[in-house]
Order: structure tokens, then sequence, then C-alpha cells
């Protein structure tokens, strides 16, 4: 084919797709998702892969709760994530041997429930006299004038880290406090830790701290049905360091978060991984497998069939059944069988698998093609000039089947997208990458869908959707346009 007839060819192509405005909304569709997945190390997190089964990088983030943007839609609003660094909080030396640091916190008016928690973490002690050793309370300030004692006189070692609303103790004093406004009871806060109330409620007693409790109110009622009391709170940490010579605290890193009812674009997970950073990088893992997968398996199905069709005779015989005995191979167990018995499981291994399962319908429609292109009068006289095979296969034939073979490959991305979710569904996937099927894998382990954790289970099964949407529209406007039989005059 001359340069010349290649670019006029190319023109007319693009003229005629240009018409096509389901092609035309697939590429627009494809070039935002490239983009989505170029952008993901600078758009979330550099290296999320390596993070995103490390639960103690999301220990700052809630856990379970939907996005932000949520509250446009809910008359029950959710509080955001609120995070406070050093310069934010108010550090006061009232004496060489104390600190006092000051959060303060707006709870504000029409929200449905507090923070989930508190976490205060990089306070970190050299400890050279365990015999003064440093020690800090704890408390809430309320806006109705109440304080509610968190922790009291604890020793700091190392880098404590502080976290109301899953620590048992800190709850138990939560709930000695609430007893003995309510019902004007001591409790003990040891044993107050063994009590069943603490004990099924240790990650939900932090909501009565920001609730409305007053004496004769019933404690169980609260904590069951807190009503809010919105306003300022101000919480207060105190450190006595007896020795400042000896024992150094050092809080130029000290960060206070107050954990959001709802967080980001789209919510966190039960680790509390930020499932938009996920989403984000599961693209490129869809993207890249199904892409390709559906050009190597285009490839091998365009050489094998018009191979076997050219070659013909017993060679073609012998090739069908190959064709034939891999076609008749159930696929979706063999890979699970596969998966599970390999253990870990790369993705390129998975597209090995999928390709290798890939390739035979393409084959046989590709053969039946070439055995009419191997008919015309241009292929025998290739071969009165004493072309060989290989020549014939490759200049002559395989090019009038490449039309054919784009529209195949933009029309196989969706099957390998979702045949990769369904493995990583399944739980056999790579578990150094973030996938969507992962991300499904995870909430369906959990329950997400019958505990409503509906931003866990739409936006990664939207995500497949999309992908799979995009290439169907491309495909359609291509076969449209290549295939004769679809073209309009």
């Amino acid at each position: 084919m001359r340069w010349v007839d290649f670019k006029e060819g190319l023109k007319e192509f693009l003229d005629e797709f240009k018409r096509e405005k389901t092609g035309i909304a697939g590429v627009v569709l494809l070039v935002l998702l490239i983009l989505v997945a170029l952008t993901a190390p600078y758009t979330t997190i550099p290296d999320l892969p390596e993070k995103w089964r490390s639960s103690a990088y999301w220990e700052d983030n809630p856990k379970n709760v939907p996005p932000t943007w949520y509250n446009m839609f809910t008359s029950q609003k959710l509080v955001p994530q609120v995070v406070y660094y050093k310069d934010d909080l108010s550090i006061a030396h009232p004496s060489n041997t104390e600190t006092v640091i000051e959060a303060t916190y707006n709870f504000p008016d029409g929200y449905y429930l507090g923070p989930q928690g508190i976490i205060i973490r990089n306070i970190n002690v050299t400890v050279n006299q365990p015999a003064n050793a440093p020690t800090y309370s704890l408390y809430l300030e309320r806006p109705d004038g109440k304080t509610v004692p968190l922790v009291e006189n604890k020793p700091l070692t190392g880098s404590t880290t502080i976290a109301v609303g899953r620590d048992a103790a800190i709850s138990a004093n939560i709930y000695v406090w609430l007893v003995n406004v309510t019902e004007g009871r001591e409790l003990d806060p040891f044993q107050a830790q063994m009590d069943p109330i603490v004990i099924m409620n240790i990650n939900t007693l932090i909501s009565t701290a920001f609730a409305k409790v007053e004496p004769g109110m019933k404690a169980e009622d609260i904590i069951n049905n807190p009503e809010p009391l919105w306003g300022d709170y101000k919480l207060v940490l105190k450190i006595d360091n007896p020795a400042p010579d000896q024992n150094k605290v050092i809080i130029d890193d000290i960060k206070v978060t107050f954990l959001g009812r709802s967080y980001g674009t789209m919510g966190t997970d039960y680790l509390g991984r930020d499932l938009w950073a996920g989403i984000i990088w599961g693209s490129r893992v869809s993207l890249t497998i199904g892409i390709l997968v559906s050009v190597l398996s285009t490839l091998i199905g365009l050489v094998y069939g018009v191979t076997s069709a050219y070659l013909g005779g017993n060679v073609d015989e012998f090739m069908m059944r190959i064709n034939e005995i891999f076609a008749s191979i159930p696929s979706l167990p063999i890979l699970i069988l596969i998966g599970a018995t390999v253990g870990h499981v790369t993705l390129m291994f998975i597209v090995l698998l999928l390709v290798i399962f890939g390739w035979m319908g393409i084959a046989r429609i590709s053969r039946s093609m070439a055995l009419q292109i191997k008919e015309q009068t241009y292929v025998e006289a290739a071969k009165a000039l004493g072309a060989g095979n290989g020549r014939i296969i490759f200049k002559h034939i395989l090019p009038q089947l490449l039309p054919y073979a784009f529209a195949v490959i933009a029309l196989s991305v969706p099957g390998a997208v979702i045949a990769e979710a369904s493995l990583s569904f399944l739980g056999i996937g790579d578990p150094t990458a973030v996938t969507w099927g992962q991300i499904l894998n995870a909430a369906q382990t959990q329950s997400a869908t019958t505990k409503g954790y509906w931003w866990w289970v739409l936006p990664p099964g939207l995500g497949i959707a999309v992908v799979g949407l995009t290439f169907v529209l491309i495909g359609t406007a291509l076969d449209k346009i290549l295939n004769p039989r679809l073209r309009k005059l």
C-alpha cells in the first residue's frame, strides 16, 4: 500500500468517524479515563498500592462513612473530618512542668451526630528518669458547661497516640461520667470496662459526649438515641512533666483529628481507606488489563485463523480442532482453579490467563474471512511470483482484516475488564494492586450491601460500566464504518 493511499484512506475514515456521535462520545470518555489513570499518582496518593493494605496508614480516617456531598441529599447531616496541626492549636505553658494544649471544635447546628472519634498522635517523649515520667490528662469541655474527663494522669511513653472512640478505657470513662450526670451514681472506671454496655458500645459512646445530657435522663436512652448538643467544644490536653531537664516532651508534630461522620469524595471502607483514591487507581488497572488482553487476544486470533485458512487441508483441520478444544473449556472455573492453585497471582499472569482463553472466537471468524480472501487474484498472483506463505499471510491477507481487528479490539475490552473484576471479586487477584474487583470483594466480605454502605459498592460498579460503555461506543462506531454491511450510503 502506498503512503498516499494510506493518507487518503485515513482521511476518509476520520471524516466518517466524525459523523458518528457514538464514536465521538466514546473517544471523549476514553480521553477522560486515560487522564484519570495517568494522573492518579498526583491527584491521590503516589504509592497507594503499597499503603492500601496497611491498616495503620488509615487509622486517622473514619470507618464506613459516606462522602461529604451526601449531606446535600439528607436531612440528617453528617459532620466532616476536621484536622488540627500545631499551628492550629492553642498551646500554653503555665509553668516549666506544665503544658496545656487546646483545640476548639464547632459542632454545627443541624448535624445529626458528633465526630466518630478523636485521634491525637505524634506526642514524642524521651524518658531518662522513669520515676518522674510525664503524664497527661484529657478533657472535653462542652457548650453546656459540663466537662467530660476522658483520661486522667496516664503516663506518656515513646510516641503516644490517644484514640477517643476506639480505646476501651476512654469509652469506660465517658460511660462513668454519663451515669454520674444522669443517675448520680459513682462507678469504678476499671470495673466499667467490663460492663456489657461499654463492651458493646466502645466505638459509639463518644456520641454521648456530644449529646444533651441532663440529670434524670436514662443513660441507655442517650447511648441508643443521642440528641445532638450543638455549639463550640474545647478539647483540653494537659501534660505534666515533673522533670523537664531529664524527660523531654516534643509536640512539634502533634496532630489532632476529629473523625468525621462523612469523608472525602467517595467515603471510606471498614479500614478507613479513602475509596476515591482506590477508584482512581483502579482505573489504571482496568484500562491496562482491558487493552492488553483485547489487543493480544485479537492479534493471536487473527494470525491463528488466517494461517489455518491459508494453509488448509489437514493443517486447517488440526488447527480448528485445537481451537474447539480451547473453546469447549469453561474459562471462568478454570481461571478460578488456576488462581487458587497458584496462590499469589500477578496482573501479568491474569492477562496471560485471559489471553489464553480469549482468542478462539476471533480465530474462527478471521478464518472464515481469510478463506474468501485467499481466493482473490492478487493472492494467486503473489503465489505465482514465488511469495512465501508468511509473506502472503502477513502482507496480503492480514491487512485486509485490520478494519475488523480494530472493531474487535474495542468491543473486546469490556469483556476483559469484567473478567478481571470477576476474578478479583472472587478473591483471585494481584494483592499488590488496587482494582475495582478487589474493592467489591472487600465490600462483599464486609456485607456492605446489607449494611447500606452504597458508596462502597456503586462507584466501582459504575467505573466498570463506564469503561465498558466507552469501548462499546467506539467499537460500534468502528463497526458501522468498517463493516460494509453496516455502512450508510
